[in-house]
């Protein structure tokens, strides 16, 4: 059996996902053969496999900091909210279907056979599984048929470290209220306390840790600094949505109520004159370089958002003299109309931004897959975009195609000067469309998720902003972002091993499934 340990928090975004990547990094580079998994997952930022099968983002972020390909045993379930009640549940890759909370509550246990079929398998390839909690296992209301925490604790028997994130405050009342909650065989399993992103002097923190310690019955195995590092966020708790401050070169990504998958943008954080911006109103949106509609789980729902608080038409507006560019379902609502005749989210059919000459069919049907190829010629303020490689992943639930108008034929591929015969060779898009689709000017769209990630692209995009506003990109070229990610996961591990006793750790690790 593969040796186990579980990570779990007094709340969401405590730091499960980095502390689960880092120990995974530290097991990386001392030699074992570690692998992550979660459960359960509620998040709207996924990712394709080689298989075409969906999974959470940050179980690829651990992946990835193991040094190990991600695979959809790693994030068995996959929840991603649709509403304030609902969510799509995906299971093993696959959707299942669209249930409200209370029935997959009920419904939840039945899938237990599943999540210990895909730890088993995963089993087999590592030598250390580190296994990630969700949200607290202190929810006394979500106990019964918990598959996450503790629940899944017993079932795969785990030792267990228990972090708080005291940057929000209260982490001694986050800590033992937790403890104070638990049954008593959970509490067993408490084997080290954690805190997290504290900012200042550790020796201020002693006295509260020795008391900590005697009223907790539990030892504190480490205090982490509050780290900054770019890597993938889990979900909407991100801190990013937070940073209002603009740069020499302005990024704004709009915020709708449904985003998914916004780590699209991380890449261009390598740059410490481009800011990325999340706005949520025409106020916040300001005059930017650069106006980018990432994913929605809800399209339409998140185009009547953008409608009715005005930002539909500022995005219009700044259409007119800035690049504007969609990616999968803000590709989809810069098209002249979307249609929804299965009732894939809204049912119905709707007018778009207009901005595309592309219409868009939502479908029960979910495409997933993973694409490359090369770009031909781009026009207009993109073009140094001509030529260049590209790697990403689909994933929508919409077909997209040319718009017919006033009665016109269907204009010819050669007519859009982003296709190329070599991209529809290889399968980068639908066979009728390309992976890049531009009006000519200034609006883009495209279904590739990841579509920065690539340095040559990501660097075309930052020099050309920048050489519109006549300023040079600090620091060069954008490093290829799996690059630039391997050096924030060695850094992550670094401040992990000086801050954790990672002797108790392994201790724990050793004792853990005899």
């Amino acid at each position: 059996m593969a040796k186990v340990i579980m990570i779990q928090g007094t709340m969401s975004n405590a730091g499960k996902s980095l502390l689960t990547a880092g120990l995974c990094r530290i097991l990386k580079q001392d030699g074992y053969r570690a692998a992550p998994f979660k459960s359960q997952n509620m998040a709207l930022n996924s990712f394709i496999t080689e298989e075409g099968l969906e999974m959470g983002r940050a179980q690829v972020m651990q992946a990835e900091a193991a040094g190990i390909r991600p695979q959809v045993c790693m994030n068995p379930i996959l929840l991603k909210p649709t509403s304030h009640t609902g969510s799509q549940v995906i299971v093993n890759g696959e959707v299942v279907g669209n249930m409200s909370a209370r029935e997959y509550f009920l419904r939840k246990k039945e899938l237990i056979p599943d999540i210990l079929a895909a730890f088993h398998e995963l089993e087999a390839q590592a030598d250390v599984i580190v296994i990630e909690g969700a949200g607290s296992p202190a929810e006394i209301n979500l106990r019964e048929n918990d598959i996450v925490n503790m629940g899944l604790a017993e079932l795969v028997d785990a030792p267990v470290l228990l972090t708080g994130d005291i940057d929000r405050g209260g982490v001694f009342a986050q800590l033992l209220g937790t403890l104070m909650l638990l049954e008593p065989e959970e509490r067993a399993r408490v084997k080290g306390l954690i805190i997290n992103k504290f900012r200042g002097d550790k020796t201020i923190l002693d006295p509260g840790i020795r008391m900590l310690e005697e009223r907790g019955g539990v030892p504190v195995a480490g205090v982490v600094p509050y780290m900054e590092l770019s890597l993938d966020d889990e979900d909407s708790l991100t801190e990013r949505f937070d940073r209002k401050k603009r740069g020499d070169i302005d990024i704004a990504v709009i915020r709708y109520p449904r985003i998914s998958n916004f780590t699209d943008l991380n890449v261009f954080e390598q740059l410490p004159q481009v800011s990325v911006r999340y706005v949520a109103s025409v106020s916040e949106l300001g005059n930017p370089d650069l106006v980018v509609l990432p994913g929605s789980k809800n399209t339409m729902g998140d185009l009547k958002w953008m409608r009715q608080n005005g930002l539909e038409a500022a995005v219009k507006k700044c259409s007119e003299t800035v690049p504007v560019f969609g990616i999968c379902g803000g590709y989809q609502m810069l098209g002249e109309r979307i249609s929804d005749p299965d009732g894939a989210e809204e049912g119905g059919s709707m007018r778009g931004m207009e901005l595309l000459p592309v219409t868009t069919v939502l479908e029960e049907r979910k495409t997933r897959r993973q694409a490359r190829g090369r770009l031909n010629r781009v026009e207009g303020s993109l073009a140094a975009l001509s030529g260049l490689e590209y790697e990403g992943y689909e994933i929508h639930m919409g077909r997209t195609e040319w718009e017919r108008r006033d009665g016109a034929p269907e204009r010819k591929r050669k007519e859009y000067p982003c296709v190329s015969e070599q991209e529809q060779k290889e399968g980068s898009g639908t066979p009728e469309m390309p992976a890049l689709v531009s009006d000519g000017r200034n609006v883009y769209g495209t279904y590739l998720h990841g579509i920065f990630d690539q340095s040559g692209i990501a660097s075309a995009v930052a020099q050309t902003l920048a050489k519109r506003k006549g300023l040079r990109t600090e620091g060069g070229l954008i490093k290829d972002y799996r690059d630039f990610k391997e050096e924030q996961y060695d850094r992550l591990a670094e401040v992990l091993r000086r801050s954790l006793k990672m002797e108790e750790i392994y201790g724990m690790l050793r004792e853990a499934r005899v």
